[in-house]
């Protein structure tokens, strides 16, 4: 039998998808499972990362399977956004063609590959059959007031030529290219997602026992719940008053000064008539490229410009300066700030820098507190002093009475904030999914009807060469008629971000092909929710908290079933090479196509799943694809060896223990603890690697005893139990390895169809057992004892061990400690 993986390979590919193997329907009587990875964005080629990933989520596919379960297992291709338009101008290719030519490309690749996808229900977020569901999602949310419109500074990449939600701005920079992000003001369309941050932040408790602690708290950092109290500081000659959350209303004592935003929307009245109108105007242009990012890294010096105007403190009755400050934005709390500069850092620097009035209102235990040689600010707990009616209160207690205070005196009232921001959806690119509104002089904003859905993106444009979408210079696009009053009208130009796609995209596959809705609620209800996710850590926040809002915003629209799309989460680690990230531009990538030519698909993906615990980077080797490869070609000559000479016998079929003799009983033994291990590691822990491990060592003890047993009847039938056993275990690892020598074995059908081997609890009651020797907790020897013996015996035969007799010369035993068949340790001195 000569191995030639090329050809078993294909043969087995073409044997599943003319049969169907993995296709699934929500009408089954099995129980579900939902198995997911994350969608590839259709670059052109698979990447080592891409195999790894679906290769893991193909385990627990075939695994879920062959345990009984009716297993959804889709694909599908996040094909808009950035990426894609960019690479198509860069090759002078119109995106559509790029992109489709991409998908065929991977099609092809994930197909050669072997994993069990239902292929029926592929997907690609750029097709209209797709995105006009996703429009009709846009028009429900609008109804429910989740989607509005308005101007504001926005974050901007000056290099894609579009605006970025907060969540796409990493340290500063566009997530995307890099490149530096500015503020801009626009108009645009936005997500009301803050309408859901205290269910996005209490739902995370369903979530604790199956995703990864990390990124539970990276979610729950980014919602960022801030329970305080607004304060209401009347500014001084005016009706105006300046509002501005904090947390620590027990400082209201220690505020001497106040700080707003540059782009504050009292700035201008504040300053008019001042004379500080130029000086504040020349501050606001210098920090306007101020991120988000650039505020929380905090690694900027304090500066600020006074308006000329003051506030008064509510509490303390003091006139405070107000300035322009760089380091509040107008987005976070009210866009002002009260400096107490004793107990906040940035206001201690500030205060330092400008010669303000330090007032330390909270003295922690032991020395107090001197404004005078402080040299940092003090933000802990203790006891409150210079703080009128409230000296000597503990400081949280203070708060609540303070916060109680401002309600009874109209000057503010408890209050929660959030750190997370509305998400804007709009795009100024052109490969994205169009928003269904138009505009008309007459009648406003208007949305698109139902019926006339999908407004299709148009694709006979021409791409500009620095990316600014084509949309706006396109009549026969933008043109269209007012459906309220007849009247011109035209359509918004902005498309959505790439994003939108990915937040309900599983739900589409649990009914993929229908086209008079997005999907049933038969089919919801079966299927949802995504049992096991699989996919990078990097999508902590972007996608996967957009994909929470989106499935709570859709049952609220009374379309999906749950609360939470993933119950299961599971975040691999990367492929490295030489300890680095793969990137073309460092040359040091692996190309799975030329991996799979030379050795095979499954050995390239039983390599990936053997080298590292699934969670952690991996460095890729020669000499790891080269040994993963030789594990394959054993299990061959194996199989070819045994094929003809053993039964054809089902897994974990061998005799009774007392019909076996002694090294067919051990390797009895060995089968079946290894059906336990493998199941569990898999089961319990995802952990292929260790699964692996033990299959390999069933293998090595198979070719041990395989020519004494080959000599004997009961023999025979213990190595072709073995290597059913083997094959069934392997398969969700090397499917076209095990397939093809299951139909040599004479199986009959697919093992796609086949069940996991159920271990015997009998045949794991060993014969003997190893019993580990010690003298005062070093190892000095073992000896084997029958696996029921009794204590006193095995006592006595540690003492007359050779060995043991060696180190216990001279010395007085204290103790004897026994632990039952595994281990004796003598005490002595």
């Amino acid at each position: 039998m000569q191995y030639t993986p090329q050809e078993i390979e294909r043969r087995w590919q073409k044997k599943w998808e003319e049969n169907k193997a993995f296709s699934c329907s929500h009408t089954s009587e099995k129980p579900k499972y939902f198995c997911l990875e994350m969608f590839p964005y259709p670059s052109g080629n698979i990447h080592m990362g891409h195999v790894r990933n679906y290769s893991i989520a193909d385990v627990v596919a075939h695994f879920k399977r062959m345990h009984g379960f009716n297993v959804l297992h889709p694909i599908g291709w996040d094909a808009f956004g950035l990426p894609a338009e960019n690479a198509a101008i860069k090759n002078g290719i119109h995106p559509a063609k790029w992109t489709y030519a991409n998908i065929d490309n991977m099609r092809a690749q994930l197909k050669r590959l072997g994993f069990s996808y239902d292929w029926d229900r592929e997907i690609a977020t750029c097709h209209p059959d797709y995105y006009k569901w996703e429009q009709l999602f846009f028009l429900k949310f609008l109804e429910k007031d989740l989607v509005y419109r308005k101007k504001a500074l926005q974050n901007w990449c000056p290099h894609c030529n579009t605006v970025l939600a907060n969540e796409q701005v990493v340290d500063g920079l566009c997530w995307r290219c890099d490149a530096a992000v500015e503020q801009k003001e626009l108009t645009q369309w936005f997500v009301r997602i803050t309408a859901y941050a205290d269910a996005l932040l209490q739902d995370l408790e369903q979530l604790e026992t199956g995703w990864p602690e990390r990124v539970i708290t990276m979610q729950r950092n980014w919602i960022g719940k801030s329970i305080g109290a607004e304060i209401r500081f009347a500014v001084e000659g005016s009706q105006e008053a300046i509002t501005v959350f904090t947390t620590r209303q027990d400082t209201v004592f220690g505020a001497t000064f106040m700080s707003i935003a540059a782009t504050h929307p009292m700035v201008a009245s504040l300053v008019q008539g001042t004379g500080k109108e130029a000086e504040v105007e020349a501050f606001a242009q210098k920090t306007a490229s101020l991120s988000r990012a650039d505020f929380e890294a905090d690694a900027f010096e304090k500066e600020g410009a006074f308006t000329g105007r003051y506030c008064i403190n509510p509490f303390s009755g003091e006139k405070m300066p107000i300035y322009v400050a760089n380091f509040v934005l107008a987005e976070y709390g009210t866009g002002a700030v009260m400096g107490v500069p004793a107990h906040d850092q940035r206001d201690f620097d500030f205060a330092r820098k400008y010669n303000l009035p330090v007032r330390v209102v909270i003295q922690p235990e032991g020395p107090p507190l001197d404004p005078a040689t402080m040299t940092e600010a003090y933000p802990d707990p203790g006891t409150m002093v210079n703080s009128g009616e409230y000296n000597g209160l503990a400081n949280e207690e203070g708060k609540l009475r303070i916060a109680n205070s401002l309600e009874a005196t109209g000057n503010g009232k408890h209050t929660v904030n959030w750190r997370l921001r509305d998400w804007n959806i709009s795009r100024q690119r052109y490969w994205g999914a169009p928003i269904p509104i138009m505009y008309c002089d007459t009648c406003g904003i208007v949305p698109e009807k139902e019926e006339n859905l999908p407004v299709r993106l148009p694709l006979d444009v021409v791409t500009n060469a620095d990316g600014r979408s084509p949309l706006p210079q396109t009549p026969a696009f933008y043109e269209c008629t007012c459906h309220k009053c007849g009247g011109k009208a035209h359509r918004e130009t902005d498309t959505m971000d790439t994003f939108v796609e990915s937040s309900w995209y599983f739900a589409r596959y649990t009914d993929a092909r229908n086209e008079a809705a997005p999907f049933t609620p038969e089919a919801l209800a079966y299927w949802l929710p995504v049992d096991q996710y699989i996919g990078g850590v990097e999508h902590a926040i972007l996608h996967l908290l957009y994909a929470r809002f989106f499935t709570k915003a859709l049952r609220d629209c009374g379309y999906l079933p749950v609360d939470e799309p993933f119950a299961n989460l599971l975040t691999q680690g990367m492929v490295l090479m030489g300890g680095a990230k793969m990137s073309k531009s460092k040359g040091n990538t692996v190309d799975p196509t030329e991996m799979i030519a030379k050795y095979g698909a499954d050995t390239v993906r039983l390599f990936c799943l053997f080298a590292a615990p699934p969670e952690r980077d991996f460095d890729w080797t020669d000499s790891g694809i080269e040994g993963a490869n030789r594990f394959v070609n054993r299990v061959w000559r194996l199989a070819a060896e045994l094929i003809g000479q053993t039964p054809f016998m089902a897994p974990c079929s061998a005799g009774f223990t007392g019909e076996l003799g002694p090294k067919a009983r051990e390797l009895r033994h060995k089968e079946h603890s290894t059906v336990k291990k493998v199941g569990e590691d898999i089961r319990q822990r995802f952990q292929f690697n260790t699964a692996i491990a033990a299959i390999m060592e069933l293998v090595n003890m198979m070719y041990q005893v395989k020519d004494e047993l080959l000599l004997e009847d009961s023999g025979k039938a213990a190595l072709g139990s073995a290597l059913a056993t083997v094959l069934h275990l392997l398969f969700p690892i090397a499917p076209h390895l095990c397939e093809e020598l299951h139909e040599k074995m004479g199986g009959q059908g697919s093992l796609a169809a086949g069940t996991w081997p159920q271990y015997k609890e009998e045949a794991l009651e060993q014969d003997t057992v190893t019993i580990v020797l010690q003298v005062n907790g070093k190892l000095r020897g073992k000896i084997e004892a029958p696996a029921k013996h009794d204590e006193a015996w095995a006592r006595q035969q540690a003492l007359e061990d050779p060995n043991m007799k060696k180190h216990l010369e001279g010395v007085t035993i204290r103790k004897v400690i026994v632990v039952p068949g595994k281990l004796i340790n003598i005490v002595a001195n």
